[in-house]
């Protein structure tokens, strides 16, 4: 279980701090909304490790979180901003969810594989500069979903797609995460995508994280 207790933070100029508790089980996805500039993506940095929190705990499975940094958190975080390298091929950027040490034929069938599951067999040679918006975010999802952390964190992951494509991509993160018991954290302001996936839901009201 990934236990989220009092964990506090102000901006600089910002009187009253966000304060946040949640609770995210394996093989569950639970879905944060609210209002624009009401913390969505401060709590999504906070869990990843991008800010620092003045009090709180998160531990996952007893074990606390906080003192490690970015990279040796069990988190995967999907920002909204797709972050791909425009000069690489679609299958490198993919690529980079990728641990080093693993061999080229691995990765290459791992990649393959995830690029399949995402709906983009037959782009993996193509610059994501020449990607259309969905089909970039299709391989951001992709590249995050290969680094199979425990942790998941998705920022608006379906925005930029069309319903059909949405749902789809939608029903492969509630598999991923049912069959890999990952603790998923889906923010996003879409009513139907939190219905269709999500077991836990809050909302962010006044700098609390509200149980609905």
């Amino acid at each position: 279980m990934l236990r989220v207790d009092q964990l506090t933070f102000a901006h600089p100029g910002q009187v009253k701090p966000y304060v946040f508790s949640l609770l995210a089980a394996p093989g569950e996805i639970t879905a944060v909304s609210g209002a624009s500039g009401a913390g969505k993506s401060t709590l999504l940095d906070l869990l990843a490790g991008f800010l620092t929190p003045t009090a709180g705990t998160m531990t996952l499975d007893g074990r606390d979180l906080l003192p490690l940094p970015p990279e040796e958190r069990p988190v995967s975080l999907l920002l909204q901003a797709q972050s791909l390298f425009d000069h690489l091929r679609t299958d490198s950027n993919v690529r980079l969810g990728l641990p080093a040490r693993t061999s080229r034929h691995e990765a290459d069938q791992k990649v393959r594989a995830a690029l399949e599951d995402v709906g983009l067999v037959g782009l993996d040679h193509q610059r994501a500069s020449t990607l259309s918006g969905g089909q970039k975010q299709r391989a951001a999802l992709a590249r995050t979903l290969l680094r199979n952390r425990p942790v998941l964190l998705l920022d608006e992951p379906f925005s930029a797609l069309d319903d059909a494509t949405r749902a789809t991509i939608r029903d492969l993160v509630l598999t991923l995460t049912r069959d890999r018991g990952w603790h998923t954290i889906l923010v996003s302001h879409h009513a139907d995508d939190i219905a269709a996936i999500a077991s836990r839901r809050y909302v962010i009201a006044d700098g609390t994280l509200i149980a609905t």
